[in-house]
């Protein structure tokens, strides 16, 4: 069991930057992925970047690549996302995400039913 919190999002206007926070708790089961994930009004829910804890391999989508940069602190159990140069098009609901069983491969292109743990999201609005 993983319970999933995300922080850290706001208003910023464009260019600006902003750092998402994930802190998770786990009974009995140690995730070795994590990952951030966003939603716009309207659009489906999609992979933004993802970090394998074990050896820290890091996955981002297309459009963030140079932007974004995933992080991880194990001894605190909590993910990171900072997010610089951001567009209106970033504009979303970002949801931390956790995959469900070890030992799947770790990336922004797996199914959604790998992400076994979800947090409730925090807002990202980004104004021109």
């Amino acid at each position: 069991q993983v319970q999933i919190e995300e922080s850290g999002g706001a208003s910023v206007l464009a260019g600006g930057s902003l750092r998402l926070s994930c802190r998770y708790s786990r009974y009995g089961y140690s995730p070795d992925c994590l990952g951030w994930f966003r939603q716009a009004p309207g659009k489906e829910r999609e992979a933004v970047a993802a970090i394998n804890i074990g050896n820290d391999s890091e996955y981002y989508r297309y459009s963030v690549k140079g932007r974004f940069t995933i992080s991880h602190d194990n001894e605190e159990r909590t993910m990171y996302l900072q997010m610089n140069s951001l567009k209106p098009e970033d504009t979303a609901m970002y949801y931390c995400a956790a995959h469900g069983e070890r030992g799947t491969t770790c990336t922004v292109d797996g199914a959604l039913y790998l992400w076994g743990y979800w947090g409730q999201g925090t807002h990202v609005n980004v104004s021109s």
